[in-house]
């Protein structure tokens, strides 16, 4: 027996994903030619599912920045922030988030992946509650698996229900932790924020909000959800990566919690990573600027999310419950699902292929992201192939010619 045989039962679903074409977990890119485009087995694509929002990965500005850091001070860190990973670009770094946030302390992790995962192991531990919503990223669960925390789960973006499950801790519910995210990044919805903002602070508890999806999208400076509903004075952590909006690598969070700065000895996944090289917090300096400064950005993004949403609901498929950066167009089943992702691959738009366990309710889905960088033509030839794959697969009942 080998170690790895308790997990062949996922050996038919892989075997069967791959005899239906490509396998997502195979892709190769030959080139990236830009925040949208690509070359895949020597063909041009459309890049639909990237994560790349504010499209800053190719930003003059970031590169340039990132040469010269290499330049000055090597490639690599070779050590953790506790021991010889400390640079001047980390504190600066930290110090911007900050200021970014209007909080006084801030930590940057060398994945947003760890930042969940040394942020939230590190605010609760074996005794403590851990209140998350059911649809809440891996890394949060694996969190709460390192934090030893009790885990009480409440329905997705349902406050009532939230309520409900804290009133039943009585007076356990003071002190303990609810973590919800700001854009949830299967399906593209937001966080009732303002509701859960009432739920925390009725019940005496505290609240993360992972802005993964969110920071550099939503609020007039690009701070999230939190900044958008109003409610920054009432959430006490964030937490965000920066291999979205900022177009790089890493995490972080900031608060204004007293002791902050235990957490540097307490998170494990901080105290034993290398820290980030000086090239990605060079370049993430830069994009922050940019994030905050440029509101010209998010006015684009929003507009191209609109158009591509609009569209596929227009046209029949069925689609989240408001337009976001994220947009997840659900099959009717898996197989269907790889069928139209291996098709619309051919027909040079690469997305993301997302099936059960990854995705809420076992759903099959088609997860897209625009990017301010999407030129509205390339979003109209996207809903060109969607429009023509779905007539030919059934999957839609006329085209939007016949119902004009």
């Amino acid at each position: 027996m080998g170690l790895l045989d308790k997990h062949l039962g996922y050996r038919a679903p892989l075997d069967g994903i791959r005899a239906a074409g490509a396998d997502p977990s195979s892709v190769r890119f030959d080139a990236v030619l830009s925040p949208t485009e690509g070359i895949l087995d020597g063909k041009q694509v459309i890049l639909l599912g990237t994560n790349n929002y504010l499209g800053l990965t190719f930003d003059p500005d970031c590169i340039e920045a990132s040469v010269a850091a290499v330049r000055e001070w090597g490639t690599g860190t070779t050590g953790s922030r506790f021991a010889n990973g400390t640079y001047s670009g980390h504190t600066d770094l930290e110090r911007a988030l900050a200021g970014f946030y209007g909080r006084k302390h801030a930590m940057v992790f060398t994945t947003g992946y760890q930042a969940n995962l040394g942020g939230i192991s590190g605010l609760v531990g074996r005794g403590d509650h851990l209140i998350l919503d059911a649809d809440s990223h891996a890394s949060i669960y694996d969190a709460a698996r390192l934090s030893q925390a009790e885990v009480i789960r409440f329905r997705h973006n349902d406050p009532e229900d939230l309520h409900k499950r804290l009133r039943r801790m009585g007076d356990q519910a003071k002190g303990s932790l609810i973590v919800v995210e700001g854009i949830y990044s299967m399906i593209g919805d937001v966080a009732p924020l303002k509701e859960m903002v009432a739920v925390k602070n009725e019940m005496g508890a505290y609240l993360l909000v992972d802005e993964a999806h969110s920071m550099g999208v939503l609020g007039a400076k690009g701070r999230g959800l939190a900044e958008a509903a109003g409610v920054e004075d009432d959430v006490d952590f964030i937490i965000g990566t920066f291999s979205k909006s900022l177009g790089s690598v890493g995490g972080f969070l900031v608060s204004d919690e007293e002791n902050f700065d235990l957490l540097r000895i307490v998170s494990r996944p901080y105290m034993f990573t290398a820290s980030l090289p000086p090239a990605v917090i060079a370049s993430t300096l830069v994009a922050l600027k940019r994030c905050e400064a440029d509101v010209g950005l998010r006015t684009q993004l929003a507009a191209n999310a609109d158009q591509l949403y609009d569209g596929l609901r227009e046209m029949g498929y069925a689609v989240g419950p408001h337009a976001s950066p994220i947009t997840a167009v659900v099959m009717p089943d898996q197989a269907m699902a790889v069928t139209m992702w291996n098709a619309l691959l051919a027909n040079g738009v690469y997305l993301n292929l997302a099936i059960p366990p990854a995705t809420p309710n076992n759903l099959s889905l088609l997860r897209s992201s625009v990017s301010a960088a999407h030129t509205p033509e390339q979003i109209g030839t996207v809903l060109d192939v969607f429009e023509k794959l779905g007539l030919h697969y059934g999957l839609l009942q006329r085209s939007r010619r016949a119902s004009a």
